[in-house]
Order: C-alpha cells, then sequence, then structure tokens
C-alpha cells in the first residue's frame, strides 16, 4: 500500500511551484538513488558493449598471429563472455531501475493529483472541464511516466555511450576520433530547433484530447437525454468535428516528427560514410592496423547510433515535459483552506444568521446577489422564492462557503460566516442539491456517506423513512443493498431525490438546506416528506427554495428573489397583503390548482 497523498502533499506542491526540471528532480524524491543507479548501470552496460569491440581488435592484431594462439583464444572467448554478461546484467539492472521509478513516481502523482483535485476550490471546477481533468490524471501522468522511465533514461544511456565509445576511439586515433563527431553539434542544435516546435505540437494535441475527452463524457453521462430528443445526429456531428480538430493536430504533429527523422538519418549518415571513408584510407596508409578498423568501424556504428538518437529523444522527450507542465499547472493551483477560521467552535451551532448587504460574483464586475440583508432566528424555517437564475442558490452556497461573499458580511451566530474554517461549516450543515448524485454503490453506503462512518441500521432505516423513501427501498429485491447505476440512473428522479434527502437528514446537520429538494415527487409524497421533516427540524434552522407556495405556506420567514435582489420578505400572511412577485405568483398556482381540480371532478363525472 502505498503513503497517503497528505503525506506527500508538501513535497508535490513544490514540483508545481519550482521551475520545470527542479520540479522532476523533486517528483523523484524516495528513488534518486535508485534512479541515478539505473544511469550508472547504463553508463557501466556502456563500457562494457566498447570493450567487446576494443578487445576484437586485440584478438584480430595480436591473439591471432600469437604463437600462443591456442592458450590466449579460451582467454578472449572468457573475456568476450564475461562482458556480455557485464553488458546484460547492468542493462537488466538498469531498466528495472528505471521502470519501478516510474511507476511509483506515476501512482504518487495519480494519487496525489485525486486528492488534490477534489481539495481544489468550486471557482476551479466552474472553469475546468472534467474531461480534461480526466485526460491529465490519466494520458498525461503517464506521459510522465514514460518520460521517467524511458526517454530520461535513454537520454543518460546515449550520453554515457556516446562518451565510452569516443574515449575508445580516441584511445585508437584521437584524430580520427575528432573526424567522426563533425555531425554531433549540428544534429544537436536542429534536434533544439525541432524540440520547441514539437513541443507546440504536442501540447496543442494534448489540449484538444482533453476536448475531446470532455465531449465524450458529456455525451456518455447525458446518453439518456441524446436518445429523449433524438439528437444522435447532432451529438455525432460535433464530436467529428472536435475529432477532426485533433486528427490535424496530431498530423502537424506527425509531419514535424516525420521531417526531423530524414533529415537526422542524412546527417548521421553521412557522418558513418565518411568516417569509414577516413579509416579504410588510414588503413591503407598504415596509419591504422587490420583490428583497429575492425574496432573503428564498430565504435563508429555506436558512436554515431547515440547521437541519432539523442536526437529521437530530445524529440520524445518534448511530450513527457509538455505532460508534467501540464499536471504541474493543476499543481500549482491553490487548494480551499478548510482549516482557516479563527472563531471558538461549539459543538453545534444554533442556526442564527444575519445577512448586511450581502453582494457577491462569480465574475468581476458581474454580480449575481446584490446588497442582500434579512435575520433569521435560530430554528426557524427560511424559504426562497423566485424565477430561475434569480440567485437562490448561490445564497444558499455562501453559507459551507463554497464562495465567499465579495462585500457585505454574514454573521452566523454573532460570528462572522468567514472567522469559521471551512470543514467546521460543512460538518454542521447538511445540504440536498438542486441536482442529486448517487455513487454506483449500494443504497445503504450511498445513505452512509454523510457520516464517514458505521451507522446502525435502524438509523438508516428511520432517516429513509423521514424522506418517504424506506417503502420504495425495501420493494427493490436486495433492499438496501440494491446496487444503483452512474449517478443513480437505475433510479428515478423522485427516488434519487429522496435518497439524497435521507442521507442528509441522516447527517442530523445543525443547519439545514434543501436546494429544490423535491421538486420530482409528487403533491402526496411532498406533504408526507414535509411533515416529516417538521418533526425532525425542531430547533433546527432550515433553508428550502421550492418553486411551489404549497412547499413554503409555512415557512417562518419567505425571502423573494428576483435578479439577485431580495424584493420581498415575510410571512406567507404577510406577502399575500402585500403587492409583489409573491401574491402574482400565489394566485397563478392556485388558479392553475382549480382549474386542474375542476377539471378532474368533470372527467370522474363523466365516467
Amino acid at each position: 500500500m502505498s503513503a497517503q497523498p497528505g503525506s506527500e502533499l508538501i513535497s508535490l506542491k513544490q514540483v508545481g511551484a519550482e521551475s520545470l526540471w527542479k520540479g522532476m528532480w523533486r517528483l523523484l524524491e524516495g528513488r534518486r538513488l535508485a534512479y541515478v543507479g539505473s544511469m550508472l548501470g547504463l553508463g557501466i552496460a556502456a563500457l562494457g558493449r566498447s570493450s567487446v569491440y576494443l578487445l576484437l581488435g586485440f584478438f584480430i592484431d595480436d591473439v591471432l598471429s600469437s604463437p600462443d594462439f591456442a592458450a590466449q583464444v579460451p582467454l578472449v572467448a572468457l573475456g568476450f563472455i564475461g562482458l556480455a554478461v557485464v553488458q546484460g546484467f547492468f542493462t537488466y539492472l538498469s531498466g528495472t531501475l528505471a521502470g519501478r521509478t516510474g511507476e511509483v513516481v506515476a501512482e504518487r502523482l495519480r494519487n496525489y493529483l485525486y486528492d488534490h483535485i477534489q481539495r481544489l476550490s468550486f471557482n476551479f471546477h466552474d472553469r475546468t472541464k472534467t474531461g480534461e481533468l480526466i485526460q491529465k490524471v490519466t494520458s498525461d501522468v503517464d506521459a510522465v511516466r514514460r518520460f521517467i522511465a524511458q526517454e530520461a533514461t535513454q537520454f543518460g544511456r546515449i550520453v554515457t555511450l556516446f562518451l565510452a565509445n569516443f574515449a575508445a576511439l580516441f584511445l585508437l586515433d584521437g584524430e580520427l576520433a575528432w573526424l567522426s563527431v563533425i555531425c554531433v553539434p549540428i544534429t544537436i542544435l536542429m534536434s533544439i530547433w525541432f524540440f520547441k516546435r514539437i513541443s507546440d505540437a504536442y501540447e496543442d494535441f494534448q489540449n484538444q484530447d482533453g476536448v475531446l475527452s470532455a465531449v465524450l463524457q458529456e455525451n456518455l453521462s447525458g446518453v439518456r437525454v441524446v436518445k429523449a430528443f433524438a439528437r444522435q445526429e447532432y451529438e455525432q456531428n460535433k464530436f467529428e468535428k472536435e475529432n477532426y480538430e485533433k486528427y490535424e493536430r496530431g498530423r502537424k504533429l506527425l509531419i514535424w516528427h516525420s521531417t526531423f527523422w530524414p533529415l537526422s538519418d542524412i546527417i548521421t549518415g553521412a557522418q558513418m560514410l565518411f568516417g569509414y571513408y577516413i579509416g579504410a584510407q588510414m588503413t591503407i596508409s598504415g596509419q591504422l592496423s587490420t583490428g583497429d578498423y575492425l574496432s573503428y568501424i564498430t565504435l563508429l556504428v555506436w558512436l554515431i547510433w547515440p547521437i541519432r538518437n539523442l536526437g529521437r529523444v530530445i524529440v520524445e522527450m518534448s511530450r513527457g515535459l509538455v505532460s508534467f507542465e501540464r499536471v504541474s499547472r493543476i499543481i500549482r493551483e491553490e487548494r480551499e483552506p478548510l482549516e482557516d477560521g479563527q472563531a471558538s467552535l461549539p459543538e453545534r451551532l444554533k442556526g442564527e444568521l444575519v445577512f448586511e448587504n450581502v453582494s457577491f460574483e462569480y465574475e468581476p464586475n458581474m454580480p449575481v446577489l446584490k446588497d442582500i440583508s434579512f435575520h433569521v432566528q435560530p430554528g426557524q424555517t427560511v424559504a426562497l422564492l423566485g424565477s430561475t437564475g434569480s440567485g437562490k442558490t448561490s445564497l444558499v452556497s455562501l453559507l459551507p462557503r463554497f464562495y465567499d461573499y465579495t462585500s457585505g458580511r454574514i454573521l452566523l451566530d454573532g460570528v462572522e460566516l468567514k472567522d469559521y474554517p471551512r470543514r467546521y461549516l460543512r460538518e454542521q450543515i447538511g445540504i440536498v442539491l438542486q441536482e442529486p448524485f448517487l455513487f454506483s454503490r449500494t443504497i445503504r453506503e450511498n445513505l452512509r456517506y454523510s457520516v464517514g462512518r458505521e451507522v446502525d441500521n435502524a438509523d438508516i432505516e428511520a432517516a429513509a423513512a423521514d424522506a418517504a423513501v424506506h417503502d420504495v427501498v425495501l420493494g427493490f429485491p436486495k433492499g438496501y443493498e440494491t446496487i444503483v447505476g452512474e449517478k443513480g440512473v437505475t433510479l428515478s428522479g423522485g427516488q434519487k431525490q429522496r435518497i439524497t434527502l435521507a442521507r442528509t437528514l441522516l447527517k442530523k446537520p445543525s443547519l439545514l438546506i434543501l436546494d429544490d429538494s423535491t421538486s420530482a415527487v409528487d403533491t402526496e409524497t411532498e406533504a408526507s416528506i414535509r411533515a416529516a421533516l417538521k418533526r425532525q427540524l425542531g430547533g433546527r434552522t432550515t433553508f428550502i427554495i421550492a418553486h411551489r407556495i404549497q412547499s413554503v405556506m409555512s415557512a417562518d420567514l419567505i425571502l423573494v428573489f428576483d435578479k439577485g435582489r431580495l424584493v420581498q420578505q415575510g410571512t406567507h400572511a404577510q406577502l399575500l397583503e402585500q403587492d409583489g412577485i409573491y401574491r402574482e405568483v400565489f394566485n397563478i398556482q392556485t388558479m392553475i390548482e382549480h382549474e386542474v381540480e375542476r377539471e378532474v371532478a368533470s372527467a370522474n363525472q363523466g365516467q
């Protein structure tokens, strides 16, 4: 079992804060010795390979013409075998150490990112698509793993091979050695030039891959809506458009690669032909022996091969470094502080709330709440009414500090809301969200999720009964052990709402927020839920967002919103005496209900 993500928080946070290479080095923390060992292993393997060719030259020049030929052959054979063993063993050791380091780093990075993303602010998630995050946690982290396990070690292997073989060539003939590396600066400069362009092209490709992942994720999540409106062709066209854009960016990336390889092959191939020619001329003139020439042409191959592959690795490294930079951008995002308050924390909140000229905006100069002021006594039920987009959900989102208000102040039990730690507020406040979400687990596990510990079955069933869903659950073949589909897709909208309501009631919060939590249930079930809540909510401050007047009539305080402003407040009776939105909505809904009743009565008489 790997360490918990939090234990490496400081280290990995610095990964994002530091420069690219420093961040990469810090990422290897705990595996640096093994990783350096893999590099040394590559160096020893490279020396073993170069020694084979020097031994070959010695065998041809000295052993074949020696009078002790028969006695020396077994020793030379043992030398070849020993060098092969050294080369094979250290190549294996290097690959194992590098591969294991890559896997460990990838695991740590994925664990940290998963933990980190969950702790980022709502603002971050508002502006970031889910598909892009999934792509960075999977594809980009895997690219970083390949970089560490393959490209970086290959770079070390290439450098050690080049140095070892150049040193061996220098032992044969210094002038020939320098003539054999004319192509090196040319190849390196060309690789660096391509590196920048391929890096940009790869980042464009990865960005588009994230867009495509987001389109796919959104489509699969909403597949029932697509089918309901027969919009398969529209969705297909949208996907094909983004997929074609990915193809275009991939084609551009491939063109850069395809241009690099021929140029690299031409330069290194010309160097080899030039080296063979110069070496042959020196052998003919007697400057080199036959054995030295054979050693030279094999050493030249292993001198030029690393240079050609150095260009390849430099280009391939761009992928890993681009992916690492993309991951680092997420790591650099500040976590939402959960323990940032200064107030002394009572065991339970009383629930007195005072809003004083509170304004809030998601984006600068785009206010969604403007100068909101009202006072809630402990234990009161507060109903929020207003058209879609009037600011109701935004207001209740301020209470658990999902967002912080931009001006004014909110007092909770006489203390500035921002002085309470976010963790404490969220432990004390229960929320039933406007869009119910269930995990693909059993109903019992979903209900227990709000408390994060073992709960008696009696408490679970009592909460379900209060939410009018206990009998429904017992009607399933496996009862509370029934596994709901992804996002609760196997349940109806009303069943999901009631289960999420039961999940919140099980938490027994000090302050309860019901964000249109009964919109998908029938009137009779809603009445049953309201009656149960009335029993449960004694002494607990409750905010209810609803569109049905019938759902809010009994509230102690009704707040009416319009375009981000609080336009009316009071009890049901008080608001009916005022001209305004509340009375208009009440009259319209009452008229509709009477018409429905008359139609039902007329239909019953006709039967």
